[in-house]
């Protein structure tokens, strides 16, 4: 039987760094994949699971703030570890203030990384799975079938409207900014995917309409919110 190992997500500049760190932890059992800039990194991160996410602070493209933040947008529970070769009380208040879980700083050794990695692998081991479902008012989304479901009436979504319904519900009650919706699911942020998500938000309100206490309302200038 094949074993079933922690996947984790290492964000890191450095290559020399990033391999020696993806040798030693792929050694110490997990799954590890590099990446070298915070962009390349996100778009990954959203077509493949992981369990946990260590992001050096200091990348090209997109910096390693940016990266958690746009991370937690689509997922609250994975635990993240910043690198760092700062050592800046601005920069830990700031990491944590994003929902880092732990901070470590530069230069490190590998066994004092890998102890923090599994101190925060027990902590959040009990720590339940990422909603499958989501009540929606009085509909039932279920992310894995694609389905919405409002008692004996199911419709079948395809994946964009599955995915788009998923990030409203992942922030549901506040903002989806519209430019992070656009590069999470169609990958660029150009007019033709624009007004292809508009179209996505349509019919996700015609799904949605039997229940009048749900609604996608327009933020002005910002994006989209889930009200329910």
């Amino acid at each position: 039987m094949k074993e079933n190992k922690t996947k984790i997500m290492l964000a890191e500049d450095d290559e020399n760094l990033g391999m020696l760190l993806r040798e030693y932890l792929n050694a110490k059992g997990f799954e590890t994949k590099l990446f070298i800039n915070g962009d390349t990194a996100f778009r990954d991160f959203i077509k493949n699971s992981y369990e946990l996410c260590i992001l050096d602070v200091m990348m090209p493209v997109k910096d390693g703030f940016t990266l958690a933040r746009e991370i937690r947008q689509t997922n609250t529970e994975i635990p993240i570890i910043f690198l760092t070769a700062k050592s800046m009380k601005d920069d830990v208040i700031k990491g944590f203030t994003l929902g880092a879980d732990d901070y470590i700083t530069k230069p490190f050794s590998m066994e004092e990384l890998l102890f923090r990695i599994e101190a925060i692998l027990r902590r959040t081991s009990n720590k339940s799975e990422i909603p499958e479902k989501f009540n929606i008012g009085k509909y039932v989304f279920d992310t894995k079938k694609q389905t919405l479901q409002l008692e004996d009436e199911v419709i079948r979504l395809t994946t964009k409207e599955s995915e788009l319904l998923k990030l409203l519900c992942n922030n549901n009650n506040k903002i989806l900014d519209r430019n992070f919706a656009l590069k999470s699911i169609w990958m660029e942020d150009n007019y033709f995917n624009a007004r292809s998500m508009d179209v996505y938000i349509t019919k996700l309100r015609k799904y949605l309409k039997n229940d009048p206490s749900v609604e996608i309302i327009n933020v002005h200038g910002k994006g989209f919110k889930l009200v329910m």
